[in-house]
Formats: structure tokens, sequence, C-alpha cells
């Protein structure tokens, strides 16, 4: 038992439920990401995009492809070892495909706002503007949490109920 009075299990249970619900508001974004960059190819000004652009299009459409299969993958995870007992490797497995395909969206959005803001701007802009992309979904999705988490791992003690076990894949 800890702090919440529940078995691992009970635990495993919960934060499997907590992944999926991260991973249904992640993947709509994604699935508009998708959608939009499949219509890009069949646009009038498609055909008039330079050598670079398309590798940048391609580029974003198979991270896009690589982040919804990411995303995706927990819920086939489950599928197949449900029943077995496994919750808490279903768990731990399906946390690192969430934060792999956090990395491929990361990409595929810098890449997306690169390829708009070049087509539209000029290479330069697009440069910066898909630097900028990376900066700030780097610094919101990855560095902010860990800050948070350093200095929350810092406090002499936190209240009973905020405290939770870190899980494997988090324990400093």
């Amino acid at each position: 038992m800890n702090e919440r009075n529940e078995t691992r299990l009970e635990r495993a249970d919960r934060n499997f439920g907590e992944l999926l619900q991260e991973l249904r508001v992640i993947q709509t974004g994604v699935q508009f990401l998708f959608a939009f960059l499949l219509t890009l190819a069949f646009t009038q000004r498609f055909p008039s995009l330079d050598t670079t652009q398309r590798a940048t299009y391609l580029t974003t459409l198979l991270l896009t492809v690589v982040a919804a299969a990411l995303f995706t993958a927990p819920a086939a995870v489950h599928r197949v070892l449900f029943h077995l007992g496994a919750k808490e490797q279903i768990v731990r497995v399906s946390s690192r495909l969430a934060a792999y395909g956090m990395t491929a969206l990361v990409l595929a959005l810098t890449g997306s706002v690169l390829l708009v803001v070049d087509v539209t701007v000029g290479r330069g802009g697009g440069i910066a503007a898909g630097a900028g992309t990376f900066v700030v979904c780097a610094g919101l999705w990855g560095l902010l949490p860990r800050l948070l988490r350093h200095s929350l791992l810092r406090r002499p003690t936190a209240p009973a109920a905020e405290q939770e076990p870190a899980s494997p894949e988090r324990r400093p």
C-alpha cells in the first residue's frame, strides 16, 4: 500500500488510465496535423516547392506517422497483454512509447512550421520559426517538467496526499 491506499495493481490501473487520457489529448492534434499534411500534396502550389521544401514535407509527414504510431501503440500493447497480468509492464512500456511519440511530435511540428513559413515568407523566416517552435515545445514539454520535478524532489517533504512514488523510468 502507499499514501493513496492502493495496491500496486490499482496504481498501475490508475497510471494507465491517466496515460490514456494524456494520449487522447495529444492524438487529436496529431490527427489534425497528419490530415493537414496529407492534403498539402494535392494543392495547386505543391508542384512549385523546391527540393528542400519537398524534403521537409516528406520528413515531416513521416515524423507525424511515427508520432501517431507511437501514441496508438499503448492500446495495441494493452490489447495483447492485458489478460496476462502485466499491467505494470504495460504502463512502463506505454509511458516510454508516449515519450518517444512526444519527441517525434516536436520534430513534426517543427518541420510543419518550417515548411509553411518557408513557403509563405522565405527560407530564413522558416528556419527561425521552426527553431522557435522547437525551443518552445522542448522547453514546455521537456525542460519545464524536469525543472518542476527537480524542485519537488528538493522540497523537504511534500504533504502525504500529494506524494506519489516515482515510476521506474522517472527515478533520479
